[in-house]
């Protein structure tokens, strides 16, 4: 049997149990909600109450005993799944994505697969999760959290654990959905306590001495099974009951303490060397201790009751109850180095023997065996960096540098986790030094090799140089990295049908505030890398690219570099890149005001996916058709189309949502919900704070300007949207303010007004006029253009102000869509203006020869 298959046992019924028909009743109640909490310290019997009711539980039970090594996204669902299929062999095999590590980048779309699975099961069910304590990672308790709020009634979550589970559950409780079994729960009442002294013991104690036993262990279950075996050995009872004094920790320390120092001395080795394994049975008992006759101990330790538990029928696999493992292993490591690293090592031999690598490596590296440890840490490195990076990262962090400083993929991979994780300025220095060391090595390693390796590294700090808005520097490391590699980084080229995961990229104009330096560096890597196929990573850049345009309201330049990068066949092999790319385009469309051509757009973009994130990316796409609804002054149809991507205003936001939250406070303003826009900004302004992200903040404040103009509080609005302008103007952003429509145009105006009569100049006025002007606000003069209209551009226009569109138009002039695209494109220069709209606007202005005086506004970025 493999160790790790006991992992999925549900525990056999010990000999000694103490029937408790009491907290059965309270574990059955579970079956009526959809979580039971059982949480108590160490020592309380969770897995033993537990398990003796999942065996008579007349519904299917999964079971899992979690451990150390399930602290990991895949590694924790790969069990989950495991143990389900025990029951249902069928389940889930449409969902094998949800053990990709990228699953933990988009929890969402992931467990709404898993949860549509468990829908589709007959009858009651059973998942348990047994110390569930040990699980830390943020990302697997948030998942928990997520499908405890869409749980079908028919399944039941049960969570044993010695602390409080690292998720809210407030709002289950409240809708009676949690079933709660605490300490009080579990004590034994006296009456249980005597049964136990009197029915698993062979001591004779009076109800007075029982008594006495229960006031100091306040019924701690493992309190009376140790006091047990001291009193066995007691030629004083009422002493040594008198001597139990103090609280939990320290009775089992005591207590453990008292039963160690009373075995002889083989079985108190055989302890300390086998306290290093999660799981035992002879062999690996026999292989550790480097002695025979390891069956004979287990049996003899069952025998003694001392803490040991049994994982299987057949009493083949054990495990040490966790208080005497823990006492063991700290006892071991503080007063017997040798023999704590002798039986690490010994393990980790036995271990890779029988083929568990991963158990082998932990054991390689407590022993102190660095290279043993990195030369299968090699081996692992492909399967790992897919499945278990977080696993894989906590490895390389917890050997010295010298142990792996041979094997720069070891590097690599770890400059690139802390690049994902946000530690650029650690990843970056990690970068450089690791840059010198690969230099001296050059003699050492094969030449294709060696730029192999270089151009990998450079790349990675070219991205790091990126991140921390050292664009010189980035572009430096970019040239090298051509140099060595001219067809590119295997990193450039990375593809993926996953769309989350990529929360640090979200908003790549945060990063600078000179957009016209961040201009000229797209440009140059554009032209650089836009011939390349095969080169995915090019599409970062034009994103970025389409979206500065796009703020400086250069739409027709915007479009054509955004329809260029989703025309390449490697940027639709990135979901991400190709969704966001799209996004984009539509935006475009709705500033030209195209609406019916952005909506079907989305549509398509959407349908046309191929990705197990579907349900998220929709999330993306329904948030921006409610906008386009909104622009047409469809509120109620933009909060139904909201509500269609699963989205309410009472929602807990998650960083990755801020944009269509966003949205979703612009709706419920137009649809006069002011209070629950504001509670939906408070949340998004907190989010904001921990990012602090430029362009997120300046759209927050755009956003709360809007909804406090629109609740009759036009003051407060004026101050958010000065701070907003304050921040803006130095990248010259436009469409932020612009996409805002009638309300944004409405409190610029009343700015403009306001700090020009009381000589304010708190608001950057020469960027309010330009906002202005750009809004079809602003003045004209009384020629319509300082560069004169050609005659066919004449034509063009005219048509255009009577209401045709491009292909009408094409077909009354008679000429092609594309030639009608190019005269409007000279019309949109020669007018000053952004979109079909303004064009209109301003042919009419021209004609009522409007004379309105404005400030000279500053060149348009």
């Amino acid at each position: 049997m493999m160790i790790r298959s006991t992992n999925l046992l549900i525990p056999p019924a010990r000999k000694s149990l103490v029937s408790r028909p009491r907290l059965i009743r309270k574990l059955e109640e579970g079956m009526e909600t959809k979580l039971t909490l059982i949480s108590a310290q160490a020592g309380y019997g969770k897995t033993t109450a537990l398990s003796e009711w999942a065996r008579q539980c007349g519904s299917p039970v999964a079971w899992i005993s979690l451990d150390r090594y399930d602290n990991d996204w895949s590694a924790f669902w790969s069990c989950v799944m495991a143990s389900i299929r025990g029951k249902l062999p069928q389940f889930g095999k449409s969902i094998e994505f949800l053990l990709e590590q990228e699953s933990a980048g988009s929890i969402d779309s992931a467990i709404s697969a898993f949860l549509n699975e468990l829908h589709a099961i007959e009858g009651d069910f059973v998942l348990v999760l047994d110390d569930y304590h040990l699980i830390e990672n943020a990302l697997v308790n948030e998942a928990i959290r997520y499908m405890l709020g869409h749980l079908p009634p028919h399944i039941h979550l049960y969570i044993s654990s010695r602390t409080e589970v690292p998720f809210p559950t407030a709002r289950l409780l409240a809708k009676g959905e949690m079933n709660v079994i605490r300490i009080e729960d579990m004590r034994f009442e006296l009456e249980e306590g005597m049964m136990f002294f009197r029915e698993t013991t062979d001591l004779s104690l009076s109800e007075r001495q029982v008594a006495e036993l229960f006031k100091q262990t306040e019924g701690w279950v493992s309190g009376l099974q140790l006091a047990a075996i001291s009193l066995k050995r007691s030629g004083n009872i009422q002493d040594t009951i008198r001597q139990f004094n103090g609280r939990q920790r320290h009775i089992s320390d005591y207590l453990l303490e008292e039963v160690f120092s009373q075995l002889p001395e083989s079985l108190q080795e055989f302890l300390l060397a086998t306290s290093v394994l999660s799981r035992l049975n002879w062999e690996s008992c026999q292989v550790v201790t480097g002695k025979p006759g390891g069956q004979d101990q287990l049996e003899q330790l069952e025998g003694l009751n001392l803490f040991i538990v049994a994982l299987d029928d057949r009493r083949s696999w054990f495990r040490y109850h966790h208080l005497l493992s823990e006492f063991l292993q700290q006892l071991c490591a503080r007063e017997h180095s040798e023999l704590w690293r002798q039986s690490h090592y010994r393990a980790a031999v036995w271990h890779e023997s029988e083929g568990l690598s991963e158990e082998a490596v932990e054991h390689y590296i407590k022993a102190g065996q660095w290279e043993d440890a990195v030369r299968l840490i090699d081996i692992l490195l492909p399967e790992l960096m897919k499945s278990k990076g977080g696993m894989l990262a906590r490895w390389i962090t917890s050997l010295p540098e010298s142990s792996y400083e041979h094997l720069p993929s070891f590097e690599l991979f770890y400059i690139s986790n802390l690049l994902l994780e946000g530690e650029w300025s650690l990843g970056l220095r990690k970068a450089e030094q690791a840059n010198k060391r690969y230099e001296a090595m050059r003699a050492y390693i094969p030449e294709p090799e060696w730029h192999q390796l270089m151009g990998n590294l450079y790349y990675l700090c070219g991205i790091l140089s990126y991140l921390q808005q050292d664009l010189p520097l980035t572009s430096k490391y970019f040239e090298l990295s051509e140099l060595h590699l001219p067809e590119g980084s295997p990193f450039q080229r990375a593809s993926s049908n996953r769309y989350q995961g990529h929360e640090g990229f979200m908003d790549l104009l945060s990063l600078s505030n000179d957009l016209r330096e961040v201009e000229q560096f797209l440009l140059r890597w554009i032209k650089t890398w836009e011939n390349k196929t095969n080169y995915s990573y090019v599409g970062y850049i034009y994103l970025t690219y389409g979206l500065i345009l796009y703020e400086w309201n250069r739409l027709d330049e915007a479009e054509l570099y955004l329809e260029q990068a989703l025309r390449r066949e490697d940027v639709r092999g990135n979901v991400w890149i190709h969704i966001h790319l799209g996004l984009a385009l539509a935006w475009v469309w709705r500033a030209r005001r195209e609406e019916g051509q952005a909506m079907q757009w989305l549509d398509d973009l959407g349908s046309n996916v191929e990705s197990p994130d579907r349900k998220v990316i929709w999330k993306r796409i329904r948030a921006e058709q409610a906008g386009l609804l909104l622009s047409l002054g469809q509120g109620v149809q933009a909060y139904e189309r909201l509500e269609q991507g699963g989205m309410t205003h009472s929602d807990e936001v998650a960083r990755s949502y801020f944009d269509e939250y966003l949205m979703m406070v612009r709706i419920l303003a137009a649809n006069g919900r002011i209070e629950d826009a504001r509670q939906l900004l408070e949340q998004l302004e907190r989010l904001a704070d921990k990012e602090n992200r430029l362009r997120g903040r300046i759209k927050l404040k755009i956003a709360q300007s809007v909804v406090l103009w629109q609740s009759g509080n036009p003051q407060e609005a004026l101050v958010s949207l000065e701070f907003a302008l304050s921040l803006a103007e130095p990248a010259g952003y436009i469409r932020s303010f612009l996409d805002e429509g009638t309300p944004m145009a409405e409190m610029l105006g009343e700015l403009a007004m306001e700090r020009e009569e009381v000589g304010k100049r708190l608001a950057p006025l020469p960027y309010v006029h330009m906002l202005l002007k750009a809004a079809g606000r602003g003045g004209t003069s009384a020629s319509l253009s300082s560069e004169p209209l050609t005659e066919q551009e004449e034509k063009v226009l005219r048509l255009l102000t009577e209401g045709l569109i491009y292909k009408e138009i094409a077909v009354r002039l008679h000429i092609t869509l594309d030639t009608v695209k190019f005269h409007m494109k000279n019309i949109y220069r020669k007018l000053g203006v952004g979109n079909r709209t303004q064009a209109i606007e301003r042919v009419n202005r021209h004609r009522l020869m409007a004379k309105v005086p404005a400030p000279r506004a500053p060149v348009n970025p």
